[in-house]
């Protein structure tokens, strides 16, 4: 049916109606240019019923192969930029294991593994035994390296391929290292012994014992070599398994340097009231407080709390005290003359609960200043008004305070050629002994040495202790007053400069 066909495709692939019986009976057929219709071909005449063409039926479909394979290329070229977003470039290493063409997941496992499964071959009296990273507890930060290599690599930037290697730290356990290497070389250990510190009663300070050197392998120069190897692109490596010198870790340097600052430390100890070092604690009892114990290659010191309390339980018994009061000689005025006794505030130890587990702490830190605090209880100033009054019609001396009578003495006072002054006076000098020169009523000079006690109230006048007589009670003197040696002395440091003295008759 080429006609059908032809007439189909010329319109649009769509079935046509042609005629309409409102407007035309006539059917008109449309003939493709240079095509003869055959006459059985023909619509029917009649304008009664409108021709409906049947729908030709589908042409043939195209050929898709160029298109397919344009979407393949296209996939392909999609993947591989999708893949560049997630891989590290290539060329990329870290501590000097490649990573490209990796995520940064699985960079990390190649790492560990790479770490884990490399070889130390021990030579000597290794007897080429083989150990591997695992073994000596070899590690690495694989995950952070790996997403560093691809934050610095990333495959999407052409200008990270084949850049800067990423630096790593590969590290060896030094236990693990360690316990590996004495299972498998025992015979090229011989362990060092640390300097140590301990308090020596006899001197009452502390002091070092020695150290000694012994044998090993040395695990840091191990470490070193294991992660040079790996950075230079080995799994294998050789180490001499053979002694080397093994140093201890605290020395006699150290040791010495601990013990002179312990030393220094006992020499201020104890517990403090502001500045002052209210109880001193001896060497002897400090040294029961702590002791030096080697940490791991460090010197520390190790305290005992349950005798720090002991001396803290005994501290109010050195720390308590009832005031003293003050004691200050006055004269009528009130004037103070002289203090007898300096005022001291009462004191009582505050709470101590804490104080065993602070002096411990301080102790650890190397301090031997331990403060403590107090309730005070202040002190009352006692005044003392001191006269003294001199009767010549009775030839006594007495010694008054606060209006009572101290004492009460025979004196001798002067001659009635060479009398004692009458009036009120003051005292005004002190003398330990002395030459006195006297002047007799002939004009003639009379010289008295080593007169004891001198105690001056009214020019050369004065009370003194008298060794050439004891006849008390009677004018013998040349104006002064004469009194036993004793009492003289009593006077002396009873009497300070501005005491009252009052003679009369």
């Amino acid at each position: 049916m080429r006609f059908v066909t032809d007439l189909y495709s010329a319109q649009d692939a769509k079935t046509q109606k042609l005629g309409d019986a409102e407007s035309s009976t006539e059917t008109v057929a449309f003939t493709p240019s240079g095509v003869d219709a055959p006459s059985d071909s023909m619509p029917p005449e009649g304008g009664d019923q409108p021709l409906a063409w049947a729908p030709v039926e589908p042409a043939p479909k195209k050929k898709r192969l160029g298109l397919w394979i344009g979407l393949g290329v296209g996939a392909v070229v999609i993947g591989a930029g999708a893949a560049s977003m997630i891989l590290i470039a290539p060329g990329t290493t870290v501590a000097g294991i490649p990573v490209g063409w990796l995520t940064p997941g699985a960079a990390a496992d190649v790492i560990s593994a790479h770490v884990a499964e490399t070889e130390v071959t021990l030579t000597g009296a290794g007897d080429d035994v083989v150990l591997s990273g695992s073994d000596l507890g070899a590690s690495v930060d694989a995950g952070t390296l790996a997403d560093k290599a691809f934050a610095e690599h990333p495959m999407w930037n052409l200008g990270s391929w084949m850049g800067e290697p990423v630096a790593g730290e590969i590290a060896l356990d030094p236990t693990t290292a360690d316990a590996a290497l004495r299972d498998a070389v025992p015979t090229s250990f011989d362990d060092p012994v640390d300097a140590g510190v301990v308090f020596d009663a006899a001197t009452g300070g502390y002091v070092i014992t020695p150290s000694t050197t012994g044998t090993g392998v040395d695990v840091s120069a191990l470490g070193e070599a294991f992660a040079d190897a790996i950075a230079a692109g080995d799994k294998s490596l050789e180490f001499p398994g053979g002694p080397a010198e093994a140093t201890p870790a605290i020395t006699d340097e150290d040791a010495t340097t601990f013990a002179t600052s312990l030393n220094t430390m006992l020499g201020t100890i104890g517990f403090y009231l502001g500045e002052e070092r209210t109880v001193p604690i001896d060497a002897a009892t400090a040294s029961t407080w702590f002791t030096v114990v080697d940490d791991e290659g460090t010197l520390r010191i190790e305290t005992d709390q349950a005798a720090i309390q002991a001396t803290v339980d005994a501290l109010p018994a050195a720390v308590d005290r009832a005031p003293v009061n003050a004691t200050q000689i006055v004269d009528s005025a009130g004037t103070v003359l002289r203090t007898e006794a300096e005022g001291v505030n009462g004191r009582a130890l505050s709470d101590t609960s804490n104080l065993a587990s602070d002096v411990a702490d301080k102790l650890e830190a190397g301090e031997g200043v331990f403060p403590i605090s107090v309730t005070e209880t202040p002190f009352t100033a006692v005044t003392l008004l001191r006269k003294i009054d001199v009767n010549l019609s009775s030839q006594t001396a007495t010694l008054y305070e606060n209006g009572g009578v101290v004492r009460s003495w025979k004196i001798s006072s002067g001659k009635a050629a060479t009398p004692t002054d009458v009036g009120n006076f003051k005292v005004y000098a002190h003398v330990r002994s002395q030459t006195m020169k006297s002047r007799e009523p002939d004009g003639s000079i009379t010289e008295t040495p080593n007169v004891p006690w001198v105690t001056y109230f009214n020019g050369d006048e004065g009370f003194h202790g008298t060794y050439w007589h004891s006849n008390f009670g009677n004018r013998m003197s040349h104006g002064c007053v004469n009194m036993p040696i004793d009492v003289a002395k009593f006077v002396y440091e009873w009497s300070p400069v501005g005491m009252e003295v009052s003679v009369h008759n």
